[in-house]
């Protein structure tokens, strides 16, 4: 472990100005809950009003500002991720306990999706559409709606704030920020960052603060469309006050069951693979990860056996050690709920092969100065009622299932409420063709794991996992609105539908 740095001081930033430090909150390394990372001022309701005041303000000006030196501020943003990857990635790793090669991977995809966003400027977007009188011409454009509230979880506390800024801002609205209270500190920094960047004043705002800070922001009703990335129980909370504002544009994206089938022709080694990277990087903690493997039947005894063997080897430590497979997990409540799971699978009847508990190593002392959870595997078949193959668990904490033919599979794959990402392990086209128009699902993958998105794809999902507003490239459905835009180049009027424009009171 890295000596631990002098505190961050948190601030707010309001309309361009940086609020004096308060301390409110601490945010605390999970890998060392003694080490203090900053320490943060929770924002007021009138400061979040504020907030939300700055961006109305700001939106004017930023709208109409071409399209393309909007994006060329990203390039600028994108030259500054560059030459701080090295301590942008440490930060997190820090503040979130990702381990470093994992954040240096995240701090890349934020890259990527802010140089695609500054490609975008210069590309089209709207269309020009054909018309049925020869004298007009007619277009759909897209129009920014104005104030973006951005609300981010802190499993990616760099790259999920700027899949949805960069669209959000590109288009010409502004935005107020509240990053997760677990990760202010690379939130802050992002911020900075768009700042040092030469976003103007008021395009972007920080806000800190828990839920009540969520909460203030989500009911002002200056903001016309909310990103948010959670849980479904403050999704739907989100989506119920935002219900009543005529104007009020949710894209919410609230987690995942996710499941990786291993069909009987797999290829074996890229089966058990595809199944430890889905289940167990950024120690299970991903709204992709996978919680459930389903295994055909043929396969399941040596699947399981091969699984176990190398999910014991995986090592879990220091986040900042790049030998490590993963870090821990993000807070002590985090440790009770997946040790309760853990609990209820046992209560549930299932059978453990893999008793994962807290790393002695890592927390030996009473008073918990650590995180770290080692891998809990379990093989049952499913049945009805079972809670832990149903319910999202969030942490290394995965059910080996095993299924008869590809029905059966698809029946087991869809038996939640959720449905985020998925996997297929197949050299059959047939197969892949079945799974992926049989599953519920947002992202589907053949042969790789449920995990490993990329920027200029949807990211999003159905039933309790999504609302049809995907994040990433796809957001921009989402914070702009399409309009029509008919003009007519001749010198008198003519009807679509051979409407005529008599006006004197004769036939029509």
């Amino acid at each position: 472990m890295a000596l631990m740095l002098p505190p961050i001081r948190g601030q707010l930033a309001i309309a361009g100005e940086w609020s004096s430090p308060r301390d409110d909150f601490e945010s605390l390394s999970p890998a060392n809950l003694t080490e203090v990372v900053g320490t943060f001022p929770a924002a007021l309701p009138s400061e979040v009003n504020a907030a939300v005041d700055a961006a109305r303000s700001a939106f004017p000006a930023w709208r109409r500002t071409s399209r393309i030196l909007r994006a060329e501020c990203f390039d600028r943003l994108a030259q500054l991720i560059k030459k701080d990857t090295d301590s942008l990635a440490e930060l997190m790793a820090r503040e979130c306990g990702k381990n470093i090669t994992e954040c240096r991977a995240e701090v890349i995809e934020g890259l990527h999706m802010v140089q695609y966003v500054f490609g975008t400027g210069r590309m089209p977007f709207g269309e020009v559409i054909a018309s049925e009188i020869a004298e007009k011409d007619a277009f759909v454009r897209r129009k920014p709606w104005g104030v973006v509230a951005v609300i981010t979880p802190w499993n990616f506390p760099f790259a999920v704030p700027l899949w949805m800024l960069g669209p959000s801002l590109l288009e010409g609205n502004t935005a107020v920020f509240k990053p997760s209270e677990d990760t202010p500190a690379i939130g802050q920094r992002l911020v900075e960052l768009f700042t040092e960047a030469g976003f103007p004043p008021g395009t972007l705002n920080l806000i800190h603060g828990a839920g009540e800070t969520g909460a203030a922001l989500v009911a002002n009703p200056g903001v016309n469309v909310v990103c948010f990335t959670g849980s479904y129980e403050v999704g739907r909370k989100i989506q119920e006050v935002s219900a009543g504002m005529h104007d009020r544009v949710v894209a919410a994206e609230m987690g995942g069951k996710n499941a990786v089938i291993v069909c009987d022709d797999a290829r074996f080694d890229l089966a058990v693979t595809a199944g430890i990277l889905s289940a167990f990087k950024t120690t299970g903690q991903r709204c992709v990860s996978a919680s459930r493997i389903l295994v055909h039947e043929s396969l399941m005894d040596r699947y399981a056996k091969a699984f176990v063997d190398t999910a014991k080897r995986l090592r879990f430590g220091d986040p900042l050690d790049p030998k490590n497979f993963a870090g821990p997990v993000i807070h002590r409540e985090s440790v009770e709920k997946i040790l309760g799971y853990n609990a209820l699978a046992k209560q549930e009847g299932v059978t453990v092969l893999l008793d994962g508990g807290e790393l002695e190593s890592q927390a030996r002392s009473a008073s918990k100065g650590s995180c770290y959870l080692s891998p809990f595997v379990y093989r049952t078949e499913h049945r009805p009622g079972l809670r832990v193959i149903r319910e999202e668990v969030f942490g290394p904490h995965v059910a080996l299932i095993p299924f008869r033919d590809d029905e059966h599979a698809v029946r087991i794959a869809n038996d939640t409420e959720y449905g985020l990402s998925m996997a297929v392990i197949t050299e059959s086209y047939r197969k892949m063709r079945f799974f992926r128009d049989e599953c519920d699902y947002g992202m589907g993958y053949v042969n790789l794991p449920c995990i490993g998105a990329e920027v200029h794809l949807p990211f999003g999902g159905v039933k309790k996992s999504g609302n049809g507003h995907p994040s990433a490239a796809a957001l921009v459905d989402a914070v702009t609105h399409r309009v029509a835009w008919t003009v007519n180049h001749g010198t008198d009027i003519k009807m679509a539908q051979g409407l005529t424009t008599a006006i004197d009171g004769g036939p029509a």
